[in-house]
């Protein structure tokens, strides 16, 4: 890469880290910090946009850990657009992943599984598919949502799977913006498709340290609520929102620019993942949750391994 080139990008992420980062006080910081390495020689010579991507994202998240913030490389060329450049990928993902319905069955003992993932896309691309497996999943006496392999996606999506499993409108978090102000709520969906999931039928949600962002926002809903248990392992820690912006044909800035509040926690899971209320391997959570279930039946046996 020419160093003119790698000037701009890194100048641009600055700027656009110190307007919109969601903490001030820490986008100034870094916004001086890339500077400064900057002006040091550290970007000098870098051979291509993935490995300047990578060293100026360890700059990025060295103050604070938020891995929402980075300069992320994009095998595909990015729109020639400011604003979101990401969203045909995102489209496209959806529309060739079933809108992220990778699994649903029947176990034994009539538990329902439904995996979702790579992303909880959003309602308006992956709706018709949730309500799908929503309905399939209706009839089970409990449900294993199996989130291990999801990095994230809408709180929309959220908000319509918790309207599911609730049973009744139930606020979510209370979003607050760069100056502290509170900006938007989130609720789970007053109205759905198919009829709601009995609030009685157990849920388990299966987590690994792959689940990241939405995947943790539905993850932490849930259990705070009290309405399903978590199985598997701490998640990855990021509950920041973000936007993006092209700052190079491979390169977008990605940047939080809220902090959601959980109204009985009074906190949310930056940095902290969703711990578990049944800690075990990723690989082993389905098996765990499973026999979980079909122990709290007075007439179940040693419950087979799903496969």
């Amino acid at each position: 890469m020419r160093q003119a080139e790698i000037t701009a990008i890194v100048e641009r992420t600055a700027n656009l880290v110190e307007e919109h980062y969601v903490f001030p006080e820490v986008a100034g910081r870094l916004a001086v910090l890339l500077a400064d390495q900057l002006a040091a020689g550290r970007y000098a010579d870098t051979p291509d946009p993935r490995t300047l991507g990578e060293t100026v994202t360890t700059d990025l998240q060295s103050l604070n850990g938020d891995r929402h913030l980075r300069l992320k490389h994009h095998d595909e060329p990015l729109p020639d657009r400011d604003q979101d450049p990401d969203d045909e990928r995102i489209i496209r993902l959806s529309a060739s992943t079933m809108g992220g319905i990778a699994q649903v069955r029947c176990l034994d003992g009539n538990v329902g599984l439904l995996e979702i993932q790579p992303h909880l896309f959003p309602p308006q691309l992956a709706g018709d598919h949730l309500a799908a497996a929503l309905r399939l999943c209706a009839d089970t006496d409990a449900l294993l949502l199996d989130l291990r392999e999801n990095v994230g996606g809408s709180p929309d999506m959220v908000a319509l799977i918790c309207g599911w499993l609730f049973e009744e409108p139930t606020l979510l978090h209370t979003m607050y913006d760069r100056t502290g102000e509170p900006v938007r709520q989130s609720w789970s969906a007053a109205y759905l498709p198919v009829p709601r999931y009995a609030p009685d039928k157990p849920v388990h949600v299966l987590t690994s340290r792959r689940t990241f962002s939405g995947a943790e926002e539905l993850a932490y809903d849930l259990q705070q609520s009290g309405r399903a248990t978590v199985v598997g392992e701490r998640t990855g820690g990021g509950a920041h929102p973000r936007i993006g912006f092209r700052a190079h044909a491979h390169l977008e800035v990605t940047i939080p620019i809220a902090r959601p509040v959980h109204p009985i926690s009074g906190t949310n899971w930056e940095g902290t993942g969703v711990r578990p209320d049944i800690e075990t391997p990723a690989a082993d959570a389905l098996t765990v949750a499973h026999r979980a279930v079909l122990a709290r039946r007075p007439e179940s046996a040693t419950a087979p391994r799903p496969r």
